[in-house]
């Protein structure tokens, strides 16, 4: 049996190296507080649970890929009211099995293997839309963010035939790892440049409900969305990751182009799932609940690293913390987790960029953030 190229090429996940390290410290009996993985552990808010049960019928078909009416309604809803951006909810929406799914299809969907066969990526970031440029047989580039720029790509030095050669452009704001921020003119520029070179500005924007600063902007928000996919989720906005909703919005050819594509790799999220989330969308209390919670253990983190003289260096969205750190963030990660239990993330598991960081997700509960901040003031503090 022959495995793909692509599959056999790839390094291991770098989580699962870290599940590694976690498994020999719990061996050692060490007492883990997990800031590693970004798995939200917000309890998913009784009215949405309420709503899946509701609608779970004694049988039910297969669901459409096009997904419910009511549900595309909702999404086109929520996007007016939170963005103020007018979307048909029938050509311009498409629900799916959360965003992480899609993420990955896209390269699937366009053609990646013509003249036009490169994906530019941000770095550090989320291994998903490499993953699934590789598949699809495209060639995959680095755009680096650097903390003197924000952590915004330099649209200046990329060359004018890269762009030619460019099908998608990825974009990940609020950004995973660095929590940074993107202002709209960023996406207005990208996206005029996608129609130019007939390329996709693909915006993954599944923190854009956790800030604490100014609410994040969107690509949806440009006056102009053609050539523009914008790819969202409930799983962190509502604490759902386990339902796997989310959607895609934006380009109405593009849309139409997934809609005929879905139906062939299974991936529609189902009814009751789809029920559940037009209950979520239509509500924004349990989401400012939610955000009032990470904004809590950012801020006790926040005080520790501080009495530390450890540099929080990202921005002011998602539930991450980008520390600075010296050395080697994998080596830096290994010793905080064994003089002290607590876990992060090395930055270079995000790419060669993200090397000299650590990340920090805020989701274990408050008395564990709490217990954290002590651990690192006795173990770094004056």
């Amino acid at each position: 049996m022959r495995v793909s190229p692509v599959l056999a090429g790839l390094a291991t996940y770098p989580f699962v190296r870290l599940d590694e390290a976690k498994r020999t410290a719990r061996e050692r009996g060490l007492d883990l507080i997990d800031f590693g993985q970004g798995d939200p552990r917000e309890e998913t808010a009784p009215f949405i649970r309420e709503a899946l049960a509701a609608a779970v019928a004694p049988t039910m078909g297969y669901p459409l890929a096009a997904g419910l009416p009511e549900l595309r309604e909702a999404i086109a809803g929520w996007v007016g009211r939170r963005f103020g951006a007018e979307l048909d909810a029938e050509r311009e929406v498409v629900p799916t099995l959360g965003s992480k799914e899609a993420i990955y299809h896209l390269a699937q969907v366009l053609d990646t293997r013509g003249e036009r066969n490169l994906v530019l990526v941000t770095e550090p970031g989320y291994p998903v839309p490499v993953r699934g440029a590789l598949f699809a047989g495209a060639q995959v580039e680095a755009l680096p963010l650097r903390e003197e720029h924000g952590f915004l790509p330099d649209l200046d030095a990329v060359p004018a035939e890269t762009w030619r050669r460019t099908a998608i452009v990825w974009l990940n704001y609020p950004n995973n790892p660095t929590g940074a921020t993107a202002p709209l003119a960023l996406f207005d520029r990208l996206s005029a440049l996608a129609r130019e070179h007939d390329f996709v500005l693909a915006s993954d924007e599944a923190y854009s409900e956790v800030f604490f600063g100014e609410p994040p902007a969107s690509a949806l928000q440009l006056s102009e969305r053609r050539n523009v996919a914008v790819f969202n989720t409930l799983s962190k906005r509502s604490s759902m990751t386990g339902y796997r909703s989310g959607f895609v919005a934006g380009d109405a050819e593009l849309v139409a182009a997934l809609r005929a594509y879905r139906p062939n790799v299974g991936t529609a999220p189902q009814e009751f799932v789809q029920r559940a989330s037009v209950a979520a969308w239509e509500d924004e209390q349990h989401v400012e609940r939610t955000r009032a919670v990470y904004a809590r253990k950012r801020a006790v983190l926040l005080d520790a690293l501080e009495r530390c003289g450890l540099h929080s260096a990202g921005g002011d969205a998602t539930f991450f913390l980008w520390v600075a750190v010296d050395g080697g963030s994998e080596a830096f990660a290994t010793a905080l987790l064994d003089t002290t239990g607590i876990v992060v993330a090395p930055g270079a598991y995000f790419g060669v960029a993200g090397e000299g960081y650590v990340r920090f997700a805020l989701v274990p509960a408050l008395a564990e953030c709490e217990r954290a901040a002590e651990l690192l003031v006795r173990r770094f503090g004056a």
